[in-house]
């Protein structure tokens, strides 16, 4: 089936982005002051660098198996002919928010109402902060029959108005931050013997099928007596999981898409390629030499530097088609987070072409830390085994700027949330020597980052 193009934004006006300095005013200031509209984050404190939005100048949307080439194209055209004027700073140009389901053919369901299989915003005010310093942007998208330019002096004042009232504003904030909130219900729709018998069934096909790894995931309900605390739960976040790449894609009030990634599915500046491979897990020790005694046991671990193996080695064939030139470590290091250590090995390259962002996301997802090995196979047999549409869980998220590159992370240690509802992932790698109850321990782990942002720190982990 081709993509269709649903044309919400006119293809024939023209975009005008400005922006001025805003010192002072930080992205999370901005998210809170921009309650109850559509909203958009994006954070990792190692890059020292932050960008929050708020409000739509332009929505694009795509579905079928072309949506990544159709939003290549509608962002493409977005961008052509702006006006963009960045006061000398680059990192305050115009960018898109947003993401795509795991599988092409995903249909929105009452979990997902709101996303579709590829969906990008571009916010009417946004924020891009570096340290201390901070630029804010007014993106407008005109009809073509208006003239920019006689608009631009109106824009200008607009944006230091809004400047002006912003910093106002997060300097008035005051008083307790935003708390979780006691849930209601914590439940686990899939019970252990359900799951033995998914990873049972995928072990027996890797050992008599070509295929070698498949992803399987589970969720968790919970439901709260108000809105779910989705502020409370990025504090929550940026405290315990700074280093990981923290995301809000919230295209309606109360409809929220966030969590906190540590895997960067790729970054594109120019020719200039970053992405990594990341797969393998295991728990975080008490003390530094129980730490290290753990990260030494999952180095040596055979299943798990196989299952790493086949993450990287899928990489490199998925990569060469796009890359002159690679650089991969031949063996793995240690990524430690605060609750978890995975196998990881970093990955740079240089295009053969200045492609922008999306032609590469599109080539690597899935990898196989998220779908399997080969891809087909393992896309066929989730499609099977799971009860519970993966929507979003597991693809790619992030933002792409008017050169049409950008980064974009792989949507897992996150949550989407319906008002009081929300609705946790949690997936495992199995290759042909995994153990259920060693894979159902290893997602109870890694519910645990959405499930303490949530308020819900001794929650006994049901099966």
């Amino acid at each position: 089936m081709a993509a269709v193009e649903i044309p919400v934004t006119n293809p024939y006006g023209r975009l005008v982005s400005i922006s001025q300095p805003c010192d002072g005013l930080t992205a999370r200031g901005l998210l809170r002051l921009a309650q109850g509209q559509e909203r958009f984050y994006w954070e990792n404190r190692r890059d020292d660098f932050a960008l929050a939005g708020f409000g739509m100048a332009a929505e694009l949307v795509a579905w079928g198996p072309d949506r990544f080439d159709s939003m290549r194209r509608q962002a493409e055209s977005l961008f052509a002919g702006a006006s963009i004027q960045q006061n000398g700073q680059a990192l305050a140009g115009p960018r898109l928010f947003g993401g795509f389901a795991f599988q092409d053919d995903f249909v929105p369901d009452n979990t997902w109402t709101v996303y579709a299989p590829a969906y990008f915003i571009l916010p009417h005010y946004q924020l891009a902060q570096v340290g201390d310093s901070a630029w804010l942007t007014i993106n407008v998208h005109l009809p073509a029959d208006e003239d920019p330019e006689e608009l631009i002096p109106q824009l200008r004042e607009a944006l230091a108005t809004r400047a002006e009232s912003l910093l106002a504003e997060q300097a008035r904030m005051s008083g307790p931050e935003d708390t979780a909130g006691e849930p209601l219900d914590v439940n686990y729709p899939m019970p252990y013997r359900t799951w033995e018998k998914s990873i049972t069934d995928a072990i027996h096909r890797i050992r008599t099928t070509a295929l070698q790894k498949v992803v399987l995931s589970r969720v968790a309900e919970i439901r709260f007596a108000d809105h779910v605390q989705v502020d409370a739960a990025l504090d929550y976040l940026g405290e315990h999981y700074a280093d990981c790449y923290r995301f809000l894609f919230e295209p309606r009030p109360h409809h929220a898409f966030y969590g906190a990634t540590p895997e960067l599915l790729a970054q594109v500046e120019g020719r200039r390629l970053t992405t990594m491979g990341l797969a393998g897990s295991i728990r975080r020790g008490q003390t530094p030499e129980e730490d290290a005694a753990y990260a030494q046991q999952i180095l040596n671990d055979p299943k798990e530097r196989h299952e790493h193996a086949l993450v990287v080695e899928t990489l490199r064939e998925r990569l060469d088609e796009l890359a002159e030139q690679l650089t991969i470590s031949d063996t793995p290091g240690i990524l430690q987070l605060s609750n978890i250590q995975h196998l990881y090995t970093p990955v740079q390259g240089v295009l053969k072409e200045d492609l922008g962002v999306l032609p590469v996301i599109e080539q690597l997802h899935p990898t196989p830390a998220l779908g399997g090995k080969p891809r087909d196979l393992a896309l066929a047999f989730i499609r099977h085994a799971e009860p519970v549409p993966r929507g979003w869980y597991g693809a790619p998220i992030g933002w792409v700027d008017a050169n049409l590159d950008g980064m974009f992370g792989v949507a897992i240690r996150s949550a989407v949330s319906q008002d009081r509802r929300v609705w946790l992932y949690a997936g495992v790698g199995i290759v042909a020597d995994s153990v259920p109850q060693k894979e159902w321990d290893e997602t109870a782990l890694k519910f645990r980052p959405m499930l303490g942002a949530l308020g819900i720190r001794d929650q006994a982990l049901v099966r």
